[in-house]
């Protein structure tokens, strides 16, 4: 139920990406919940549009390893959403939700097969530069809770009705990407 690839991304590629984000457009990042709108309860972070060259990378690396991706969670995919960059600041969080569901304003939520996470630094062990406290990516699976350290350049896949969080950053920063595989057509 959980899919990682060390390394998706290389410590330049990271870098690069991260430093595209600090010059693209910034909004609040909304909710999928009855619509779509900003929940400051439920979720502290923003949606970051980078230059177009960033996002170009970012979506040719991704459909190198849709088979591989697939194979790891046993599902066959249609078309990908399109890549999301996220920023998380200190106090940034996302609680509990699903990234597959049904809502008039949003429908292809319902087609989301396979969640995509692909983390742009780490979470602290020491005093790395760009690194964070807290931001972990939380699974609830049925054998029980999974939580994941951000590391940069790791890619991790999870089926899209998997309920899961992003705890709060304690300190720094903590930038992501976000994608969802589509089931394939019947």
């Amino acid at each position: 139920m959980l899919f990682r690839h060390h390394g998706f991304l290389t410590p330049n590629e990271c870098l690069f990406l991260r430093r595209a984000m600090d010059q693209g457009t910034v909004e609040a990042a909304e909710v999928l919940r009855d619509g779509i709108r900003r929940r400051p309860l439920a979720r502290n972070a923003s949606l970051v549009e980078p230059a177009e060259r960033a996002i170009e990378l970012v979506e040719s690396r991704l459909e190198t390893c849709r088979e591989l991706i697939g194979v790891g969670l046993c599902l066959e995919f249609g078309e990908r959403e399109g890549a999301g960059f996220v920023r998380y600041p200190a106090g940034g969080f996302y609680r509990a939700h699903r990234d597959r569901g049904t809502d008039a304003q949003w429908p292809d939520a319902a087609r989301r097969a396979a969640s995509v996470v692909i983390f742009l630094n780490s979470a602290r062990r020491d005093a790395r530069e760009g690194g964070f406290d807290g931001g972990l990516l939380r699974l609830f699976l049925p054998e029980g809770e999974v939580d994941v350290r951000p590391e940069a350049g790791l890619l991790v896949a999870f089926p899209s009705d998997v309920l899961h969080e992003v705890t709060e950053v304690l300190g720094g920063t903590r930038d992501a990407i976000v994608d969802w595989f589509y089931f394939a057509p019947r």
